[in-house]
This record gives C-alpha cells, sequence and structure tokens, in this order.
C-alpha cells in the first residue's frame, strides 16, 4: 500500500540544520524533532523532478524501511509527504562507513572480520524474515551508528530493496552494483533472498584480506568469473586466515542459490557463533594495508564518475542489452556503481553503439542551472590534441582535481579508470608556465595523454599548499620510518645522523626524567640492540602528522613491535610516541620525543631478555 500522507508539515515537527549530504533529486540534512530534541538524518526529496517510476520507488522505499525494525538497520522514523517535497526521517548514523573505520583502528583480526560479517548478517536475516531483499549491499551501505569503539555496524540505503513473498524466486530485473551481483542476476535468472548472502560473501572475503574475490577490468571478464564462481584463496595471505573462514565463504559464494547458505544458517557457523575459539585473534596488518587501496579505489572511481553521471555528458564502454521484452539493462564497467535495469532510456535514433554508448540525458528539473560542457582559461587558446586545458578555481586536493578534469569531457571509461590509477599511485605534481603566470597541476594518463588543471586566480603558491603540506607529512613519516629502522638494527651511526646532537626524550628507561643528549641512548645501541634480539619487526599505526610552519612537525603514533628473543620466544610490544622534527640545512632532525607504553628495562620500545 503507498505511504500515508501525514496531515502535519514537516516544519510543524523539525527544525533542519546543516547538510549532510546531496544527490540528483534530493539532499539530506541534519534536523531536530521540537517535542524530544532528538536528532535525525532528513531525506529531502524534490518530488516536481520525478518521474512516476521513480515516485513508485520512492513509496516503495519508505513502505520496506517501515516494516524494518532492528539494531543493525537504518530506521525510518517518519515520512512526510507534502506538495513539491517528500521527506523522509531516518536514524542520525554519525559514524561512516565500516570500511573506513577498519583502516582507522590500531587492530584488526579475523574475529573482528567475524564480529562485522555476523552484524551484516543479523540485518539481512531480519529483511529476509520480513520478505525483503536488499539487492544492493556493499561497503557504501554498510555504516556505524558513530564514532565510539565498538558501535553497531548499519545497513544503509533500500532504494533498491524489494519485497517478495516466502521464498519466491522470479526476475525482479537486473539490479545491483557489478561486483557483488550473484551469478543468477547475471544469467537473467529468477532470483530472491539467495543474491544477498552472495554480496556477504564478497564483503566477508574482502574483510579478511582486503580485495575481492572477483575483478577484472573487463566487464564480460569480470561477468564470467562471478559466473563461475571462479574465486581462489592466493598465497600467503589466505595462509594465515583459519579454514572455518573459508568455509563459510564457500557456503555463500555458491553459484546454485538453491544450495547456498540461508542468512539464519551462516548465523549458527562455528566461525560466527563460536567465535571466540574457532576465529584467529592475530593482528592483520596486511588486510588493513589492502583495504586502504581498496577504499582510496572505489572513493575516487565512484565520485568521478558519479560526476559523470550528474553532467550526463560522457561516454562509457557499457553495453547496453536488449531482453526478451525490449527493455534495456545497463552493465557499467565500474564495479562500484549501482545499476538498475530501467537507469538507461532508449536512445533517440533507436540504434545501440556496443562500443561507446552514450547515456541518455534525462530532462532537467525547473530551476536546474545547465551544466557547463568544459571551462577554457584566459588566453589559453586551443590546447594540442595530446593535452587537455582545464580551468578551475581555488587550491585542490587530488580528488577536487580529477573531478573537474574530467566533467563534461567525452572520456571512454577506460581511460579514467587509468588516470584514477594513476593519480592514487602518484601525487599529482604542481608546476609552473614557462612565464610563472600560470599554476596548473599536471596529471599524465598510462597511454601519454596530459591533463593539466589550470588556475588562473590563483597564485602559484596557494595552489600548491595543498600538495606541499601532504609531501611534508609523508616526508615526515619517511623520516620516522627511517629513524625506527636504524633502532631495529642497532645502527648508531644512522640514528645519529637523524637525530639532533642535544635530543631530548621522556622514555620509560629514563625513570620519568627528561634525558639529554645521545650518550643516554648509545648504551643501549651497545649493550641491548642487536644483542638479544634475532629478528625485529616495526610497524606504525594511525601516524598523525602535525605541521608547524616550514621547518617544524610534529608526528604522534603506536608502535607495534614484533621480535625474536634470544631463545627463539616471539614478543609483540606496543607504544605510544610523539617526535618533534626540526629542519635545519635542508634536514629534517628529531629534537624531541617521548614515548609511553614501555616496560622498565625495554629498550626503545621492546624488552632485552638475557
Amino acid at each position: 500500500m503507498a505511504v500515508p500522507i501525514a496531515c502535519t508539515r514537516f516544519s510543524d515537527n523539525y527544525d533542519l540544520k546543516e547538510e549532510l549530504g546531496k544527490g540528483a533529486f534530493s539532499v539530506v540534512r541534519r534536523c531536530v524533532q521540537k517535542s524530544s530534541g532528538l536528532e535525525f538524518a532528513a531525506k529531502i526529496i524534490n518530488t516536481k523532478k520525478l518521474s512516476a517510476r521513480d515516485f513508485q520507488k520512492l513509496e516503495r522505499e519508505a513502505r520496506i524501511c517501515r516494516k524494518l525494525q532492528h539494531a543493525n538497520i537504518v530506521r525510518l522514523h517518519d515520512s512526510i509527504q507534502e506538495e513539491n517535497f517528500h521527506y523522509l526521517v531516518f536514524d542520525l548514523v554519525t559514524g561512516g562507513e565500516l570500511f573506513e573505520d577498519i583502516v582507522a583502528r590500531e587492530f584488526y583480526s579475523e574475529a573482528d572480520a567475524s564480529h562485522c560479517i555476523q552484524q551484516i548478517l543479523e540485518s539481512v536475516n531480519h529483511c529476509h524474515q520480513n520478505g525483503v531483499v536488499h539487492r544492493d549491499l556493499k561497503p557504501e551501505n554498510l555504516l556505524l551508528a558513530s564514532k565510539a569503539k565498538g558501535a553497531a555496524v548499519k545497513l544503509a540505503d533500500f532504494g533498491l530493496a524489494i519485497e517478495v513473498s516466502g521464498e519466491q524466486q522470479a526476475w525482479f530485473g537486473f539490479a545491483g552494483t557489478p561486483g557483488y551481483l550473484s551469478p543468477e542476476v547475471l544469467k537473467k535468472e529468477p532470483y530472491g533472498k539467495p543474491v544477498d548472502i552472495w554480496a556477504c560473501g564478497v564483503i566477508l572475503y574482502i574483510l579478511l584480506v582486503g580485495y575481492p574475490p572477483f575483478w577484472d577490468e573487463d566487464q564480460h571478464r569480470l561477468y564470467a568469473q562471478i559466473k563461475a564462481g571462479a574465486y581462489d584463496y592466493p598465497s600467503p595471505e589466505w595462509d594465515t586466515v583459519t579454514p572455518e573462514a573459508k568455509n563459510l565463504i564457500n557456503q555463500m559464494l555458491t553459484v546454485n542459490p538453491g544450495k547456498r547458505i540461508t542468512a539464519a544458517d551462516a548465523l549458527k557457523h562455528p566461525w560466527i557463533c563460536q567465535r571466540e575459539r574457532v576465529a584467529s585473534v592475530v593482528h592483520r596488518q596486511e588486510t588493513v594495508d589492502c583495504l586502504k587501496k581498496f577504499n582510496a579505489r572505489r572513493k575516487l572511481k565512484g565520485a568521478i564518475l558519479t560526476t559523470m553521471l550528474a553532467t550526463r555528458n560522457f561516454s562509457s564502454r557499457s553495453i547496453i542489452v536488449k531482453k526478451g521484452d525490449g527493455s534495456q539493462v545497463k552493465e557499467s564497467t565500474d564495479s562500484s556503481t549501482t545499476l538498475e535495469d530501467d537507469d538507461i532510456k532508449e536512445d533517440k535514433k533507436g540504434g545501440v553503439d556496443r562500443s561507446s554508448t552514450v547515456i541518455a540525458k534525462e530532462p532537467e528539473g525547473p530551476g536546474t542551472p545547465p551544466q557547463s560542457p568544459r571551462g577554457a582559461g584566459p588566453n589559453s587558446g586551443s590546447p594540442p590534441s595530446s593535452s587537455v586545458a582545464v580551468a578551475v578555481k581555488g587550491p585542490l586536493n587530488l580528488g577536487q582535481a580529477l573531478l573537474q578534469s574530467v566533467q563534461g569531457r567525452d572520456l571512454a571509461q577506460r581511460d579514467v579508470e587509468k588516470w584514477v590509477e594513476s593519480a592514487i599511485k602518484r601525487q599529482m605534481l604542481p608546476c609552473r608556465s614557462a612565464d610563472e603566470s600560470v599554476a596548473y597541476h599536471r596529471l599524465q594518463s598510462s597511454d601519454g595523454e596530459e591533463i593539466r588543471i589550470v588556475c588562473p586566480d590563483k597564485p602559484f603558491s596557494q595552489l600548491s599548499t595543498n600538495s606541499q603540506m601532504s609531501a611534508r607529512r609523508q616526508e615526515i613519516i619517511k623520516m620516522t620510518e627511517q629513524l625506527i629502522e636504524a633502532i631495529n638494527t642497532g645502527d648508531f651511526e644512522a640514528y645519529t645522523k637523524i637525530c639532533d646532537p642535544h635530543l631530548t626524550a621522556f622514555e620509560p628507561e629514563a625513570m620519568g626524567n627528561l634525558v639529554e643528549g645521545m650518550d643516554f641512548h648509545k648504551f643501549y645501541f651497545d649493550n641491548v640492540l642487536g644483542k638479544n634480539c634475532k629478528a625485529v619487526n616495526t610497524t606504525i599505526l594511525n601516524p598523525h602528522v602535525h605541521l608547524l610552519g616550514e621547518d617544524a612537525a610534529c608526528i604522534a603514533y603506536v608502535r607495534l613491535t614484533q621480535y625474536m628473543d634470544k631463545h627463539g620466544q616471539a614478543h609483540t610490544h606496543q607504544s605510544e610516541e610523539s617526535r618533534v622534527w626540526h629542519k635545519r640545512d635542508s634536514k629534517w632532525q628529531n629534537v624531541h620525543f617521548h614515548r609511553s607504553g614501555g616496560n622498565g628495562g625495554a629498550a626503545f620500545g621492546f624488552s632485552s631478555h638475557k
């Protein structure tokens, strides 16, 4: 049934606050309920811009959200329809994405992954018990209730969700996100609740190693992998994952949906319900490192492609497949963009170019400003064919520059992906023109085309500020790593080159006293370091760099040290450190440090064993 129309206006019950997010036809703002003072998130949809089909989807989403009441699902509290706007009032979820939180943690283990997927399965099980299939389970839709440690995982975005009766299997249309689509959807076969379990299997795989089970830049090869269930557990990253975890993944990523495990049974799996006994509790730093790259890639690609879709003016290597009923199905080559079979309209000429399909431009709503195809700098003239100039204003970070460089251009998605990969591997370089009157960022794609993002309205120094600050932070982290490496190897000569001769320090070995100079530290290099440990491995967690002007900086981090003592016993030690760096004669030197968390007699963060 349709969502009931409230008899009161939204403004009678709520005060609107700042904007939290924005979409093509909606905006999300924080709001406060007048009667209780409680905070919520209001999704405000401009219904004037919606087609009849879009309005049906909105009613379906509200209807589905109303009947889902679970601790691991973002709850819909209110739905108010007015003449030109529809208001959906949800939980205010402030913890950000689950995957972003994981990479910021100081410790992450297989048991933590088990707890994450348990909460996701709890939400999916509640959906399935209420006859709801989400159809778009992916990292972007897994949020945290707050920034507090141990905050609940919340499943969000039911825009593609459908209602089913019991274990009904039917063709509900092509919908989802490429890397998380199930084989039955790709085969255009009847489907139902098992599609959510397949997506959970993909998510669990990523939670354990930081990369997806199915991946290929070519869309057809990616879909072929998924249809065949062609994934594996490569060494060495999977060697440390317990057999029970792999067993659960195998049951989730079963190609035959009839044999795929259900959400209820997955919650009874030993790796979930007996995690204290079964799941490993060893820190998985390699997973965190891979997950950082995975997050960066999907975020940047998602932002760029969202911008391209918003401008409605780009070529993609998408394929439009004619279905038997004459409708079309979009198969985007991007693995993080949500698809639905009615997202693409018929080409006006009736023909479909399968190598470069232009996404049809939908009618703009009233008051929508026209999109500028591309800015051009003053007196820029026509750039050579191998170089593209894009005029922008203000200092740019990497993501902003890329977004503005592709906006409104006729680009093959393959080229965008190459630029994204290149940009992730290296920061764009701020450059000057020959006469130093124009500053710009430069990015070169792997096939040789250069993009220049020009900023004629700002001096070079202002444009490059962000890039220079980022570079300095990376330099401080690198110097800190070199210093710790000198400690680990017992190289006092290298240590003295990095440290100021009058280095001051607070550390457990100094018994609470401030020590100055190198003699105190030299004792440990001469008598402890390198003599009592067979092997040392150090991991720096959560480094935070504060730049104090051009020539000074402070870094704070957690140092996790693993080592083998002379008896062959493995040990792990954690300490919290902060170091002050000063640049003299173009060289950074450590002038002060403070370390806590060490034991009495520990040298530079790990104990000696005699």
